[in-house]
């Protein structure tokens, strides 16, 4: 099998595998469906590592659906381009629905008959949108493959239908990416209108052909920019696109945050960088300075927002949640550099992060298991007996924290050296959110597996959801802990240390940013033209002043975390929390019209800020 038929068969296979879950779902036995759907998620990653392995470190596999190939540059057919980074993305989504799938073994009493299955297929279909968003060539083809991934999100979130509270998640979660995903259908349109392409390759290089002939940019084509962005950006999470985030995470099924944090909104980091890169960085597009300006003032905001807002959450999910903003922003700072050194360190980053952040959501499924509860408060001292998920627990909290060699320490170091060639105080912020983040979680680990530190209080000014009164997830709740959902988080956080310990996936994912970046050779592999030579992959290992940088982050977490369970609990709140953190809780009301007015005004501050500096 030749590596073009790799890369449909990467798609079709999680798609064959939800259509016979679906329908013969309802006839088999629960061992069998899990078992089935297991053995689909392990045929697709299967088939991803082949196309890792025939795929050239610095070159990309193209596959004409059809064989409907160009004709003197213009096409109507479907191309699925692949580089390594691309792949790299794609086989860390199927690894992670393998390991939730092997985790939710048992995790629902799914019921028999013409429902059954449902869950499995549902991950198989999710895993389908997220390879073909990574694979495709096609803008348009981008949006339906970002929209089958969606559709699919918002139904695993409101999953237990039973109970409101997911629905009222899954609702908000639906209705503000579906406002974002039409905004960026009509900028595919705007684009369609001007260039009669729909291919990625294809708009970039008939954008040029028109600056080429003296008709440059013009306000269509930034309008068109600030809308397609809209669907990825918010996808992403990003101030102020973030705000549906924690309140999906909070009510999502154990497993599907997993995906949601591990590799979801990732994928619009991916989005954001992949279409400026290939459609608007040539001569007919944007200037370099002015998106590198703007993604990277974004990056700074969400990632100060993210950070704060996570120190200051009891409930566990919303707290892993937030750190899952805080380090969206990291990485949109990390592909702001449009340089390869950038990317790659956010490919490692992001590769070391999805282990870590998975993990430790899995861990939160086993307190909500078995005490019925997500909140840091109330689980004070209650899970002293659960001695691995505990000690797993505080290893993922300090993985976050930027903990050399683990691969989250790795890519922050790559990045960090990186956004401190372009801006000395960038490293800075990165130490700064690392330890926030990660203390924040070290200091739930510690209170509730240690019992560490005095009882805390309610505060009278805190409003947020505790997370107290869940209902468990999996019945019945008094069986023992099922081995599966130790295991998983274990074998998670050994993945995270082999990004940061094993040198090969380093240099592969340098070598893959390095043809990310070479916008000349994918238009060339594209549209069947002669490739420039690609320029040297980046160096990706362990530095003095990253592996310094890590150690300084990792003492903060220790530090802010100790200092937080030493506090007096019937202290108040000082005049710093009222001024400015307060007035931030109180924009995350919850109102899903407050979402799409920040939705508007965050499309119009990127408007405003780009159309600025032209």
């Amino acid at each position: 099998m030749s590596t073009a038929d790799l890369l449909p068969l990467a798609v079709a296979i999680p798609l064959l595998g939800a259509a016979v879950l679906a329908v013969a779902g309802r006839w088999l036995p629960r061992p069998a469906r899990d078992a089935l759907a297991t053995a689909w998620a392990a045929a697709d990653v299967t088939c991803l590592c082949l196309l890792w392995i025939r795929t050239s470190p610095n070159g990309r596999a193209v596959s004409w659906l059809g064989d409907w190939t160009p004709t003197g540059g213009h096409s109507v057919g479907i191309v699925l381009v692949a580089d390594r980074l691309g792949i790299g993305l794609a086989l860390l989504a199927a690894v992670l629905v393998l390991a939730v799938l092997g985790y939710a073994w048992r995790y629902f009493d799914e019921p028999s008959g013409e429902h059954g299955g449902i869950f499995p297929a549902l991950l198989l279909l999710f895993e389908a949108g997220m390879c073909g968003f990574t694979l495709t060539g096609d803008l348009f083809d981008a949006f339906v493959f970002f929209e089958l991934m969606g559709a699919v999100a918002y139904a695993l979130t409101g999953y237990r239908i039973e109970d409101p509270r997911p629905l009222h998640g899954a609702l908000a979660f639906g209705l503000v990416n579906s406002a974002a995903a039409y905004l960026s259908l009509l900028g595919i349109g705007l684009l369609y209108a001007r260039t009669g392409e729909l291919g990625l390759a294809q708009i970039g290089a008939a954008l040029d052909a028109r600056a080429a002939t003296g008709h440059g940019r013009d306000a269509l084509v930034v309008v068109a920019f600030v809308l397609v962005l809209a669907g990825p950006l918010v996808k992403a999470a990003a101030v102020p696109f973030h705000f549906w985030l924690p309140d999906a995470h909070a009510v999502a099924p154990s497993p599907v945050c997993m995906l949601l944090s591990g590799v979801m909104v990732e994928l619009g980091v991916y989005g954001v960088a992949r279409i400026h890169r290939v459609v608007f960085a040539g001569t007919g597009g944007l200037p370099d300075d002015i998106v590198r300006g703007t993604l990277l003032a974004a990056g700074v905001l969400t990632a100060l927002v993210g950070a704060v807002m996570c120190w200051q959450q009891r409930h566990l999910k919303r707290m892993l949640a937030f750190s899952t903003v805080g380090h969206i922003g990291l990485f949109l700072i990390g592909a702001s550099l449009l340089d390869p050194a950038g990317l790659a360190g956010t490919a490692v980053y992001v590769a070391g992060h999805a282990g870590a952040k998975a993990a430790l959501f899995g861990l939160t499924g086993v307190l909500l298991d078995r005490y019925g509860s997500v909140d840091e408060h109330g689980l004070h001292g209650r899970a002293r007996e659960l001695r691995l998920p505990g000690l797993l627990f505080v290893l993922g909290a300090l993985a976050l924290a930027g903990l050399p060699p683990f691969g989250t320490g790795l890519g922050k170091a790559l990045t960090e050296e990186a956004a401190g060639h372009e801006l000395g105080w960038l490293p800075a912020e990165f130490v700064l959110v690392s330890a926030l983040t990660g203390g924040a979680v070290l200091r739930a680990g510690l209170r509730v597996f240690g019992g560490v530190g005095a009882p805390p209080t309610e505060l009278p000014e805190v409003a947020a959801t505790s997370g107290e009164g869940e209902e468990p997830e999996i019945r019945p709740t008094e069986r023992r802990l099922p081995r599966p959902m130790v295991a998983v988080p274990g074998l998670l956080l050994a993945g995270c240390l082999a990004v940061g310990v094993l040198p090969g996936i380093g240099r592969a994912l340098a070598s893959g940013a390095a043809a990310f970046t070479d916008r000349a050779g994918y238009l060339a592999d594209v549209l069947g033209r002669p490739a420039p030579p690609a320029a040297p992959p980046p160096e990706a290992w362990w530095t003095a002043s990253g592996t310094g940088l890590g150690l300084l982050s990792v003492l903060l977490a220790a530090g802010f975390a100790t200092a937080a369970l030493r506090r007096d609990p019937r202290r108040g709140t000082g005049r710093l929390y009222r001024a400015a953190v307060l007035p931030l809780r109180r924009l995350h009301s919850g109102l899903l019209g407050d979402y799409v007015a920040w939705l508007t005004v965050g499309l119009a501050a990127l408007l405003v800020a780009i159309t600025a500096r032209l």
